[in-house]
């Protein structure tokens, strides 16, 4: 998988029909005599509140992953009994042709997706009859609240409207060849993007001069949606999490930190890398980027099939306040930091998340109400299953409005050094993080972004 040859992979169908055999498999394991019938609708064209202009168009994900289909007003029902997919896409309109041009016909439908039929819109009341008077046993298995009034289930003898999200939210964890090339494809992309920002950021003034640098290569390559925000984040201001604001001048600061990542078919890449904007860490800012650096490859060599990731989220917990005793910030004994969660105040996120068609993908089973701060904002709490693409994106950071009451607490206060954290508030913070896929006996790096700091340093200088 390592040398998965991406071009040859996407030049094939996304495997639809695996995936919904797959999700077929899942409801059965569930309700072992299911039978009926599978169905989605794709999210539709809407204009914006009080204009004339769409809605940005963002495919429905179970929609997406049940037909590999990215255009608005389709439906799909999968048959259980005799495996048959088929695809419902608008009729054409007249009046829409003048402004947008023809649609996908039938055919072009049908040899372009992996389903087995493709029918207009028109015939879907139609079918769904017919499939649901097919057999009294029948159930329609649908998404709540995402079946239109004119769609109707009349016939069928039972409706499940839970099922078949959460069976679709389970699968979507393994990825397939096809997924895995998708992410890749996003990956290789954003890296160019990345290298980009870095030969870029000596001449620029402020943070939206380098998002317009990054998104502008990505569109260049042909990625015209970004996976998420992008986060450009100047000096201080990469203490905050999910800065978004992107509009800081860059003068007088020693760090940018920027999580940015394309999207390829809907799939993402979420990458993060942290350096010094004049080309040359402080002495500050190099201590804590190898700290985070050891951090994230320690943490990555960790990673196979049946890994329990809250392990390797510990495991950073540990390599932070090693680094943090080194440097003089923390004081005292590594097991009693780790116990008091002291180190959550430099590293108050999870260490990463599952990775597809979202950025922050289903099927982590997280835990946001754990009483215990170390793992309160982790979002995978699971052995990591083969197949599955996950983030490993460790942090330090110095924000005073979460130090600060650290710094209050006598339980956190004994381990904190007031006097040399006051030497590190301008550093604001360093993530570095790639998207690793996880194999039966180890692991892919699927991220070539460059993180290696002499190396930055050298493509910023131009030397």
């Amino acid at each position: 998988m390592a040398d998965i040859d991406v071009e040859t992979v996407l030049k094939g169908k996304y495997p639809a029909k695996a995936h919904a055999k797959r999700v077929v498999e899942y409801i059965q394991s569930k309700v072992p005599d299911a039978t009926g019938v599978l169905f989605l609708e794709g999210r539709s064209d809407h204009l914006l509140e009080d204009s004339d202009e769409p809605v940005p168009f963002r495919q429905r994900r179970p929609f997406m992953y049940l037909t590999g289909v990215d255009m608005p007003d389709c439906a799909f029902t999968y048959d259980i009994e005799t495996s048959t997919s088929t695809l419902y896409i608008p009729p054409v309109d007249p009046e829409s042709v003048i402004w947008t041009g023809l649609p996908l016909s039938i055919e072009e439908a049908l040899a372009k997706y992996d389903v087995d039929a493709v029918l207009p819109t028109t015939e879907l009341n139609p079918m769904l009859a017919k499939l649901g008077a097919a057999s009294a046993k029948s159930t329609v298995f649908a998404i709540a609240e995402r079946v239109a009034n004119s769609v109707t289930f009349l016939e069928f003898g039972n409706k499940d409207f839970a099922l078949l999200a959460e069976a679709i939210d389970e699968c979507r964890v393994v990825k397939d060849e096809y997924e895995v090339a998708l992410i890749r494809k996003a990956n290789v992309i954003s890296g160019v993007a990345h290298k980009a920002v870095l030969e870029s950021v000596r001449e620029a003034g402020n943070e939206h001069e380098l998002e317009g640098v990054f998104i502008g290569k990505c569109m260049r390559q042909g990625a015209k949606k970004q996976a998420y925000p992008s986060i450009l984040a100047s000096g201080r201001a990469a203490a905050t999490l999910h800065y978004v604001h992107n509009d800081k001048d860059l003068a007088g600061k020693d760090l940018l930190l920027i999580d940015a990542g394309a999207e390829w078919s809907t799939y993402a890449s979420d990458i993060t890398r942290t350096f010094p904007i004049s080309g040359r860490f402080t002495e500050q800012s190099r201590a804590i980027y190898e700290i985070v650096l050891e951090m994230q490859n320690k943490c990555i060599d960790m990673l196979k099939e049946g890994v329990w990731w809250d392990d390797v989220h510990v495991r950073a917990h540990e390599i932070a306040i090693d680094g943090l005793l080194s440097l003089g910030i923390l004081k005292g004994d590594r097991k009693e930091i780790l116990e008091a969660r002291t180190s959550t105040a430099f590293l108050p996120h999870g260490l990463g998340h599952y990775l597809g068609m979202d950025t922050h993908d289903t099927g982590g089973h997280p835990n946001y109400s754990d009483p215990d701060p170390l793992f309160k904002y982790l979002r995978v709490r699971r052995n990591l299953p083969a197949g599955s693409v996950i983030t490993v994106e460790p942090g330090i950071y110095f924000c005073e409005f979460i130090i600060r009451p650290f710094l209050k607490d006598p339980k956190h206060s004994k381990y904190i050094d007031e006097n040399v954290l006051n030497n590190y508030w301008d550093v604001g913070g360093v993530r570095i993080e790639d998207n690793i896929l996880i194999t039966k006996d180890g692991f892919v790096n699927l991220t070539d972004a460059v993180k290696d700091p002499d190396e930055m340093e050298k493509i910023i200088l131009g030397s």
